[in-house]
């Protein structure tokens, strides 16, 4: 009985705290409209204080820093609302916007031969879609493998059993390139510069040498973890040692 009521009562709380945060948001929202994009902020900042988070919120956010020519928190929502919603259009337009702010131009190493054109496929779609077609197509031919039991038709039965076959194999590869790109996920630490202007480097402390210097926005990936300073790398594959407290993980949540 004791443990019924208080279940009861942890469902009334999360509602209570979820029909609190959909009010939050439509204010916060508001706030944007009328271009009090400050005070957007700190509404849609009260609902993450509250351990919720949803792609819609961050990418509200994101545009609201956006408007406030706010580089690095707006880069660093953007892309925490692509880790929810990678395949998202508006998404993906606005936070290409964001990174023209930035000063550091930094090239990505081109990827060669079947490595790119594999690692292109993989990241096509996220993990989540590639699971589904994975289903859809097992569903297929599972459809298939039915309709070669009772056709009696030899046409039929050679056609769906070709077909069949083919849609097995677009499962089995689905279900690879699914587990592939969270591996890529897993392997991966991407954060945001944060510091206006940040000194890299070429060992985690002070007194080494710098290798260059960082500015805020830019995007690094986090490689090991030494005291306070973090391993970065970058697109161009150039390493070095950051303060730990000149970046934001995107990944933390």
């Amino acid at each position: 009985m004791k443990y019924f009521i208080s279940k009861i009562i942890l469902l009334i709380t999360f509602s209570l705290g979820f029909g609190q945060n959909q009010t939050i948001f439509k204010q916060a929202n508001t706030l944007y409209n009328e271009a009090k994009y400050e005070r957007a902020i700190k509404k849609y900042e009260q609902i993450l204080s509250s351990k919720k988070h949803s792609a819609a919120l961050y990418f509200n956010l994101a545009n609201a820093h956006y408007k406030l020519n706010h580089i690095a928190p707006s880069i660093y929502y953007y892309e925490k609302a692509l880790l929810l919603k990678p395949e998202d259009k508006d998404i993906n337009n606005n936070i290409v916007f964001a990174r023209n702010m930035t000063i550091d131009a930094i090239e990505t190493v081109p990827e060669v031969g079947l490595k790119r054109f594999f690692n292109n496929l993989i990241k096509a779609f996220s993990f989540d879609t590639w699971a589904w077609l994975s289903i859809v197509s097992i569903c297929i031919f599972v459809a298939l493998i039915i309709t070669y039991r009772v056709s009696y038709t030899t046409s039929v039965k050679k056609l769906s059993f070709i077909a069949s076959f083919l849609f097995l194999m677009s499962s089995l590869c689905c279900l690879i390139f699914a587990f592939q790109n969270q591996k890529l996920f897993d392997n991966s630490n991407p954060a945001i510069v944060f510091a206006k202007t940040s000194e890299i480097k070429s060992e985690p402390n002070l007194r080494s040498n710098k290798a260059f210097e960082l500015h805020e926005g830019t995007k690094v990936n986090v490689l090991e973890e030494v005291d306070n300073w973090k391993k970065i790398e970058l697109s161009d594959k150039n390493t070095g040692w950051i303060l730990a407290d000149d970046i934001k993980l995107i990944k933390n949540f």
